[in-house]
């Protein structure tokens, strides 16, 4: 028997800006873009076109989606206009996809003190604006901002407006929990009256986390009907966030039987998703998370330990494998040789899965993240730490010696500015090679003189380039001493993206490790030569 198919809404890239805090590039965007599409949900929510730089730079460059859809957000047309000749509706097409979501008021109250407009008024926009997002493009979605309150305050308005929406061509109408302050209760039994004038498989969730009830939310709204769910990754979002679908998903999927867009398999990258979230917005994993979290299956010691060992059950509500987590035991630690070897399946090394040399392998990643490396967010370095340890990588060029100046000072002009000076010497081929380069900032200086002094031994260097690059302090107590690690992320001319990783006191020092690793990774992966 085919179980019920819920469909999962990403909207990270806009909701999850509005986080205090969180300033997504437009290579942040592509790549978390990318990293949604690979697992297997079902529509990402790029942004708004025309609401911003950033947005507009995404949507000029999309990201290619092999199993998403990209999804432009919007709103209703403004009073006064008609749909058809309204600028900010018209921007929204502009995004080039092929699912646009507008949102629209449905709490009477909100129509009167924020639109200014009658009630019969807003219907009207609501239904021109789908009207003409439905013959657009291929999917029109709605969302009804404020629909619980309005629901609560003028049941028969709030109604009017999400049946228009859908009469109107609207494949999905969304209920939006738009302060977060309704509760499960509330949302479940709301959500069935609605069904009787909006079908279940043409309604979905919004839920705000303000009363930290956004997952149950979500998850009654889904009981009672609805089949689409919106919401984030680490639940991030305005306020106090959105519905986290890092914990909705399999919440869904182990708990509620309920299919996805997502496999077995996909579900196992749910940890590395969250993991590669966090670290490309440079911020600290919530140890607690549930599911995802360092500390979801983290064991101490005791009566707990000795229950694990005998039937991990007892305290284990789902296997740690299933969400790409895994188990800890904080006393003996038990590793993760599983999740190892799904990495090497992926990067494509064939192994004996009693090959003595994955304990090794193991010991080593362990080590190198205690003394502060991440490999979630850093795949390229991994890769590279793997092969050296399995098979071999070639030595393609051996750093000699560099050196880095800034000078500060002002010019000719009365301005004062700061310049970069790097100088390098490496063995390539058997060669010394000396070069100096200027650049903006030590990093890029290091990185110019670099690439100056490889790019003739290897030619297929000149359309790699640095695409972000993140410092983040990992003992903030040591002040200036502090140690630091560095995220580096790489493109070339193909589209190709990958992360790789330092560590050390030294900035600069942590900088050209993780360079060096980008570099040997791109010359490796095109079947570069080392003589």
């Amino acid at each position: 028997m085919a179980r019920d198919r819920v469909y999962i809404y990403d909207s990270t890239l806009r909701d999850g800006a509005q986080t205090q805090g969180v300033d997504f590039s437009a290579a942040d965007k592509a790549a978390i873009a990318l990293e949604l599409d690979r697992i297997g949900i079902d529509y990402v929510e790029g942004g708004w076109p025309g609401a911003n730089p950033t947005d507009d730079a995404f949507f000029a460059d999309k990201p290619t989606l092999k199993r998403a859809r990209l999804t432009a957000f919007g709103m209703t047309r403004r009073t006064g206009r008609s749909a058809e000749n309204d600028p900010g509706l018209s921007a929204i097409f502009c995004g080039g996809t092929s699912v646009v979501c507008l949102v629209g008021k449905t709490w009477d109250f909100h129509v009167s003190l924020a639109l200014g407009v009658s009630l019969d008024e807003n219907i009207d926009m609501i239904r021109d604006s789908v009207a003409l997002a439905a013959a657009r493009v291929d999917e029109a979605v709605f969302d009804a901002e404020h629909f619980f309150d309005g629901y609560k305050a003028n049941p028969e308005f709030a109604l009017r407006c999400v049946t228009t929406a859908h009469e109107a061509g609207a494949r999905w109408v969304v209920l939006c929990d738009t302060n977060g302050g309704t509760l499960p209760d509330e949302i479940e039994r709301i959500v069935g009256e609605v069904t009787a004038h909006v079908p279940g498989d043409h309604l979905g969730i919004h839920c705000h986390d303000d009363t930290e009830n956004a997952v149950a939310n979500s998850l009654a709204a889904v009981r009672a009907g609805v089949r689409q769910v919106q919401g984030t990754l680490n639940g991030l979002g305005e306020r106090c966030g959105n519905a986290n679908l890092i914990s909705i998903i399999p919440s869904l999927m182990l708990k509620m039987g309920y299919d996805t867009g997502l496999s077995e398999h996909d579900l196992g990258r749910l940890t590395h998703v969250s993991r590669f979230l966090d670290d490309r917005l440079n911020r600290t994993p919530d140890h607690s998370a549930a599911y995802v979290g360092e500390r979801a299956f983290a064991h101490k010691g005791g009566l707990h330990v000795s229950a694990i060992e005998k039937d991990p059950r007892t305290y284990e509500h789902v296997t740690p494998d299933s969400v790409g987590n895994e188990r800890h035991i904080v006393v003996s630690d038990q590793s993760g040789r599983s999740n190892v070897l799904a990495r090497f399946r992926e990067i494509g090394i064939e192994i004996d899965p009693k090959d003595t040399k994955i304990g090794g392998l193991l010991d080593e990643v362990k080590s190198r993240e205690h003394d502060g490396y991440a490999y979630d967010g850093a795949a390229a370095s991994f890769e590279l730490l793997a092969r050296r340890t399995l098979e071999t990588v070639p030595d393609y060029f051996k750093l000699q010696k560099f050196r880095v100046m800034d000078e500060r000072r002002w010019n000719a002009r009365g301005e004062l500015v700061t310049l970069s000076e790097a100088t390098i010497k490496v063995e390539v081929n058997g060669e010394l090679v000396m070069t100096v380069a200027e650049g903006n900032g030590p990093v890029n200086a290091l990185d110019n003189a670099l690439r100056k002094a490889l790019n003739s031994a290897y030619p297929q260097l000149k359309d790699m380039r640095l695409a972000d690059y993140k410092v983040r302090i990992l003992t903030p107590g040591a002040g200036t001493e502090a140690v630091t690690r560095v995220m580096i992320e790489s493109t070339d001319s193909e589209g190709n993206r990958w992360s790789t990783i330092g560590v050390s006191a030294n900035v600069i020092d942590a900088s050209y490790n993780a360079l060096h690793d980008a570099i040997t990774f791109k010359l490796y992966r095109d079947g570069a030569k080392a003589k």
